[in-house]
């Protein structure tokens, strides 16, 4: 496993993170544990997830889940660098969700009872929270590093100009401020390259990408429905997505067979070599889908491979592969 620095920060993470969502909903709790005992076995020290996250078993019942894997020991929770997020819904009473004071002290003392840990790695704002000041929001979070319990904070689904926003809040409290941004980033979706990469280029925020393979559908979804085995990208999203980029599904197909490479390693593979980006979240429901993943770390892809992907998926701007403002302007 190779790793990197978060952000700016000095805390080294894998260059792979592992997602926990379907821990519970998808994936039972006994092959939960499992993977994680195999992500470290593999070097991956950097897990992702959300107090919200549970599905038809109720927000909270993933940390919950990664909680009783820390208890049974074995170096568990010091080998990891554990991620969690606040803002979400936990309930139906005022105060349970976004970024108010309470409910940042509140949501961060039930994820720590339901992770089993006395500290968290790394806390991330879910979503940007428009009608609480940052002002507000940083000074509860100074209070939580003061007492120990965060180390680190991140941002999700920020766009660039809200980057900024929180970043020059801290810098007026002399805050190291965000160290990480989680934005949905993949080959067919593109758009953070024009705002959010440059702004977190700027601030040395590391990316970590959700979503990488677009819910499946850059996982081999045609090759699979060829071959009639189960697969993730027929929901009504992805059936939408392959309706409108077939051809080009079909094309990075053809491309990954003729590299003789996996096409989700191919698209986690160009994540990595993106600059900015410290880690794309895998998800995996099963240890097989995990041990696979780790190909895309040591996939080199050269010039000519990441120039014909920009031509199937081309950035977000009629000018090509530049920033704002000159993707829209001159």
């Amino acid at each position: 496993m190779e790793y990197t620095h978060l952000g700016r920060s000095g805390l080294s993470v894998s260059r792979l993170c592992l997602g926990t969502m379907n821990f519970g909903p998808e994936t039972s709790e006994a092959d939960s544990h499992a993977i994680m005992d195999r992500a470290l076995d593999h070097g991956i020290n950097f897990f992702d997830t959300a107090n919200v996250y549970g599905g038809q078993l109720g927000p909270g019942a993933t940390e919950q889940i990664i909680g009783r894997w820390f208890a049974t020991g074995g170096g568990r929770r010091e080998r990891t660098v554990l991620a969690t997020k606040v803002y979400g819904n936990m309930g139906d009473w005022p105060n349970e969700r976004y970024l108010s004071a309470l409910s940042i002290r509140r949501a961060c003392d039930a994820s720590l009872k339901r992770l089993g840990t006395d500290h968290i790695d790394l806390y991330q704002m879910h979503h940007v929270d428009r009608a609480t000041p940052w002002e507000e929001i940083w000074e509860a979070f100074h209070v939580l590093r003061q007492q120990g319990k965060v180390l680190y904070f991140g941002s999700s689904n920020f766009a660039g100009w809200h980057l900024a926003q929180a970043q020059e809040a801290a810098r007026t409290r002399h805050f190291l401020g965000l160290v990480s941004e989680q934005s949905f980033y993949n080959l067919l979706n593109r758009w953070i390259e024009l705002e959010v990469l440059p702004a977190a280029r700027h601030y040395g925020i590391g990316v970590i990408p959700w979503s990488p393979l677009d819910g499946g559908v850059l996982g081999g979804v045609l090759r699979k429905q060829r071959e009639g085995g189960a697969s993730r990208g027929v929901g009504e999203r992805s059936t939408r997505t392959l309706a409108k980029h077939g051809q080009a599904i079909e094309s990075f197909e053809k491309l990954s067979a003729d590299l003789g490479e996996d096409p989700a390693n191919v698209a986690l593979a160009w994540l990595l070599h993106q600059e900015g980006v410290t880690a794309p979240i895998i998800g995996p429901r099963t240890a097989a889908q995990l041990d696979n993943a780790l190909r895309a770390v040591e996939l080199e892809l050269d010039a000519a491979t990441l120039a014909t992907l920009d031509e199937l998926f081309p950035p977000p701007a009629p000018n090509g592969a530049k920033p704002a403002p000159e993707a829209y302007a001159w």
